[in-house]
């Protein structure tokens, strides 16, 4: 049994600050896959944070202080001690179990080294490509996105943060992908690409395309087609690609990769249509996830000019689970008025 399997079931209270200008909230903290999860009084979940990626802001103090990232855009005190310990023992282990600095790494340079001598030329970049991918863990992921993320709010506009609209964005991930979805819609002012999937699980949403959207089904196309469109592939792998051999080398062997290099990708992104999801992927996605798509037809037409060719719409006009209320669907409308 493992540390989190231990702890699945474990809940305390606390109080999250959702960014350094705003009020605490008393909300639930509880496990998810490798997140911790924080919810409202309803069970609402208000946000998702990377359990490697966590950090402890006040070691060895009481309450304890943390945060999702090393800028401390949100923070959470938490007084259980239980809780503490649990949070404690379950990043450790979850840290122990990903790449290890030392020993491991040096023989894997060095097999890389020799492999480099014998097969360079036939083998070297796939190889390089699928063991780099293979190994780096989500806490890495997630920083390498937040990295592109901040990159790409110099050409959009900062995120837009408001705990209730961000609750409406973690209930349509979870309506299109399913509960326990590790994926983050954020919403920005202005996304000439409608949504894009980067790296560390986060979708990035145009605000405009809320408000030019009768109904957030339409708008929950857009998220699905975004993930279809990299679908079967690592959304670190053309991140990788763009930056060679010596920076994917080197993200192997010390695990880091040059902000430049991550910048120069985010800009790429943008000055980039958006990634075209193949046709008969998409449908079956929508089947999949229950969802018309004859909204997102609309909406691609009136954004582009050109309606997406999806076939006949099996589920337009027939009953399906909705995607969110009114008041969470207006909320999640006006996330950047706030």
């Amino acid at each position: 049994m493992t540390a989190l399997d231990r702890y699945v079931r474990l809940e305390s209270e606390g109080l999250w600050r959702p960014g350094p200008d705003q009020q605490r909230r008393q909300v639930t903290i509880s496990f998810g896959d490798a997140t911790l999860v924080i919810a409202d009084a309803a069970a609402r979940p208000l946000a998702h944070w990377s359990l490697p990626a966590v950090m402890r802001l006040n070691p060895g103090e009481r309450p304890a202080l943390y945060s999702p990232d090393m800028e401390a855009s949100e923070d959470l005190e938490i007084a259980d001690e239980t809780m503490i310990d649990a949070i404690e023992e379950v990043r450790k282990a979850l840290a122990k179990a990903g790449p290890q600095p030392g020993k491991l790494r040096h023989w894997i340079t060095a097999g890389i080294v020799a492999a480099t001598l014998a097969l360079a030329v036939f083998w070297l970049p796939g190889a390089l490509m699928r063991q780099t991918l293979a190994v780096v863990p989500l806490a890495k992921r997630v920083e390498i996105g937040a990295i592109i993320l901040a990159q790409v709010q110099t050409r959009t506009g900062p995120v837009c943060r408001d705990a209730t609209a961000q609750a409406a964005a973690g209930k349509l991930a979870t309506r299109v992908f399913g509960a326990g979805t590790p994926l983050n819609i954020v919403v920005v002012p202005a996304l000439e690409q409608g949504a894009l999937a980067m790296p560390g699980g986060l979708i990035v949403l145009d605000a405009r395309l809320l408000q030019a959207a009768d109904d957030p089904v339409a708008v929950a196309g857009f998220v699905l087609a975004s993930r279809v469109a990299v679908a079967g592939h690592d959304t670190l792998e053309p991140v990788l690609r763009e930056a060679g051999l010596a920076a994917t080398f080197g993200l192997l062997t010390t695990g880091d990769i040059p902000r430049e290099v991550l910048q120069r990708h985010a800009d790429d992104r943008l000055a980039q249509p958006a990634p075209q999801a193949n046709a008969n992927d998409l449908r079956r996605a929508f089947e999949t996830a229950n969802l018309p798509h004859r909204p997102y037809q609309v909406l691609a037409d009136a954004r582009t000019g050109t309606m997406p060719d999806l076939g006949r719409d099996l589920l337009d006009g027939q009953p399906t689970a909705p995607v969110m209320t009114d008041s969470e669907w207006i909320g999640l409308q006006n996330i950047c008025n706030r």
